[in-house]
């Protein structure tokens, strides 16, 4: 074992909220092994509790907020 640290996976549409169902904006990993994935609505009631745990957590949840810069092909 190198000790390096795999790269993490961008959560995509196809991840689901483990309480919901809601895509999934943020991933815990759990110490001994394992991960949650979250909503943001989810995540914000759960991380401070995971991130005491140990848990490593990723949050795309700013992608909320993000602005299209340009219409998609089709879209005017």
């Amino acid at each position: 074992m190198t000790g390096a640290l795999a790269p993490v996976k961008p959560l995509t549409a196809l991840d689901r909220c483990d309480r919901c169902g809601a895509q999934a904006y943020i991933r815990a990993t759990l110490p001994v092994g394992g991960e949650l994935l979250f909503c943001a609505h989810h995540g914000r009631q759960h991380i401070a509790a995971l991130r005491e745990k140990g848990a490593d957590i990723l949050d795309e949840s700013a992608r909320l907020s993000e602005t299209r810069s340009h219409a998609p092909d089709g879209e005017r």
